[in-house]
C-alpha cells in the first residue's frame, strides 16, 4: 500500500524518511516520532476525500510549514501525494504528482486511503455499554464494542462464531463471549467462564481480555481497512499471549477472499513483543531521538548488529541500548 513517507518539519520529524513493509513494528523512546507517523496517516485519510491539486512536479515546502510525501507500492507506484501542513501538524493542502492519467488513478486509490484506521484501544472505552442508537462500528478507542459485536452476531454469524472460537482458544478459561440487551436498548458485554453459572460483565474483565476482544473484532470483521495503525498493541497483554496478537496481525496482512491484505503499523514499548520479530528484522523500525529531532532506521539495514542478534534476544539488546531507540540519559 504505502511504500514510504518523507517528513519535513512535521512535529519532531524535521527531516526523516520511513519505508514501510506489509507489517511494521515501531520501537523507540517517548517523543521519538512513532505517533507522528500514525498522525501523518490520519492527515492523509482526512485529505484523501477532498479535491486535490494535480501537478507535474513536487513543490518546495513553504516558509514555516511542514510537508509529507507519500509514495505507494504497485500498482500505484507512479503516484506521489504531497501534503502541506501547518507547524502544529494540521493539514493545509494536498497535491498529487504522477505520470499517465493521474486523476483517474488517484480516484481509484482514494477509497483505500479513506479506510485508514488509527486505533488506540482503551480499557474504559472497551468496557463501556453501548446505549440504544449508538454507532455499530468499533470506535478508534474501542468505544461501542458491545454494539459492534452485536451487529456482527446478527449480520455476520459465521464471523461472530469465529471471533468467539478464537477468543476462547486464546483464553480457555472462557466458554463464550457475547452481548446482552437491556429493556432500554443498552447493550453490554457478557462472558461465561468454564465451570461457572454466573456470566461476567465487561467491568469484571481484565484490560488484556478486552483488548484481545477488540483486536478480534478489528481483524475479523469485513471489510478490512487498507491500513491499520495500532498504538501500544501490547497494552495489558500477558507476554505469553503476545505471539497470538502478532499472529492476528500477520493473518490480517495476508491477501485472501477478495481482500488485498491490510498494511499494519503498530508501536510498542514491549521487549517481549520485539523478541517475536527476531526472524523478520525488515519489519522492525527503530525511532532514534537525537535532541529535538528524530529519524528512523530499519533493523535489517544494521549490518553491525548481525553478530549480536545471533547471540542475544532483541529485547535485551534494545534495553541495553545496542539497538538504539532508548531515552536520552540525564
Amino acid at each position: 500500500m504505502i511504500a514510504s513517507i518523507e517528513f519535513t518539519n512535521f512535529k519532531v520529524l524535521r527531516s526523516a524518511r520511513i519505508e514501510l513493509a506489509p507489517v511494521n513494528l515501531l520501537i523507540g523512546p517517548n517523543g521519538s516520532g512513532k505517533s507522528s507517523v500514525l498522525l501523518a496517516l490520519q492527515r492523509l485519510r482526512q485529505f484523501a476525500g477532498r479535491p486535490p491539486q494535480f501537478a507535474a512536479k513536487l513543490a518546495a515546502p513553504g516558509q514555516n510549514s511542514g510537508q509529507l510525501l507519500f509514495r505507494f507500492h504497485p500498482p500505484f507506484a507512479d503516484l506521489t501525494a504531497q501534503l502541506d501542513c501547518a507547524p502544529d501538524g494540521a493539514g493545509r493542502s494536498l497535491r498529487i504528482i504522477g505520470g499517465h492519467d493521474v486523476p483517474s488513478r488517484w480516484t481509484e486509490l482514494v477509497p483505500r486511503l479513506a479506510s485508514v484506521r488509527v486505533v488506540a484501544l482503551d480499557q474504559a472505552a472497551l468496557a463501556r455499554p453501548s446505549p440504544a442508537g449508538a454507532p455499530i462500528l468499533l470506535g478508534d478507542d474501542g468505544t461501542n464494542l458491545p454494539a459492534a459485536l452485536d451487529r456482527v452476531q446478527r449480520e455476520q454469524p459465521e464471523t461472530f462464531a469465529r471471533i468467539g472460537a478464537e477468543f476462547c482458544r486464546v483464553l480457555p478459561e472462557y466458554r463464550s463471549i457475547g452481548c446482552a440487551t437491556a429493556p432500554d436498548g443498552t447493550r453490554r458485554l457478557v462472558a461465561e467462564i468454564v465451570g461457572e453459572a454466573r456470566a461476567l460483565g465487561a467491568e469484571e474483565l481484565s484490560q488484556g481480555t478486552l483488548v484481545l476482544l477488540g483486536l478480534l473484532v478489528l481483524t475479523e470483521v469485513r471489510p478490512l481497512p487498507a491500513i491499520l495503525c495500532l498504538e501500544e498493541i501490547d497494552r495489558g497483554i500477558h507476554p505469553r499471549l503476545l505471539r497470538e496478537i502478532r499472529d492476528l496481525l500477520y493473518r490480517m496482512s495476508e491477501p485472501g477472499a477478495g481482500q488485498p491484505g491490510t498494511q499494519i503499523l503498530t508501536t510498542t514499548h514491549s521487549p517481549y513483543l520485539l523478541d517475536l520479530f527476531r526472524d523478520t528484522l525488515d519489519e522492525v523500525i527503530v525511532a532514534q531521538k537525537r535532541g529535538a529531532e528524530a529519524t528512523f532506521e530499519r533493523l535489517s539495514d544494521r549490518e553491525d548488529l548481525r553478530e549480536a542478534i545471533g547471540t542475544a534476544s532483541l529485547g535485551d539488546l534494545w534495553y541495553s541500548g545496542v539497538l538504539g531507540g532508548i531515552p536520552d540519559e540525564a
